[in-house]
């Protein structure tokens, strides 16, 4: 299953929409005002499946991984200090990420080894598009949700 997202540089709105391949929106992210930023994750049915918070004070981005409405912790995603590339520590269902985190091209492998999804940028047909390659339905929303955590603390605008 394929999912695609597209960061916005600059955007009036805070409302961005995770599409399947057929152009169906799966999931919509809404900013929410705090003193963080933080975001939350609606199905297509409209309820709220996930938040994405980030933690302060730190000194690089930790952002905390909410199922709900902030009601269930499951992880968190650190961007770690690194002079040649950014790099993330994940602590989320036992996944890790590999790769190039400069181009925002990475593996999300699962506890066992097995790549669960590859995330990658698509610059020919949609640009500034990323394609999230999802092995297994049921991890859809974990990854989505890991993906935008990593975008958010590189510091692109969600």
């Amino acid at each position: 299953m394929k999912l695609l997202f597209k960061p916005k540089i600059f955007s009036w709105t805070a409302r961005y929409d995770i599409y399947d391949e057929a152009g169906m929106t799966v999931f919509t992210i809404r900013s929410q005002i705090s003193w963080s930023q933080c975001f939350k994750m609606f199905n297509s049915s409209g309820d709220c499946v996930g938040t994405i918070k980030l933690k302060i004070p730190t000194i690089l981005p930790k952002y905390e991984i909410y199922y709900g409405d902030k009601k269930t912790y499951v992880g968190c995603i650190n961007r770690e200090f690194d002079l040649l590339a950014p790099r993330f520590n994940v602590d989320f269902n036992g996944w890790h990420v590999d790769g190039d985190f400069f181009g925002l091209d990475f593996d999300v492998i699962d506890s066992s080894g097995t790549r669960i999804a590859t995330v990658s940028r698509d610059a020919v047909n949609l640009p500034n598009t990323y394609v999230m390659d999802i092995s297994n339905p049921q991890n859809q929303l974990g990854i989505v949700m890991v993906v935008i955590a990593i975008v958010m603390a590189r510091g692109l605008r969600v």
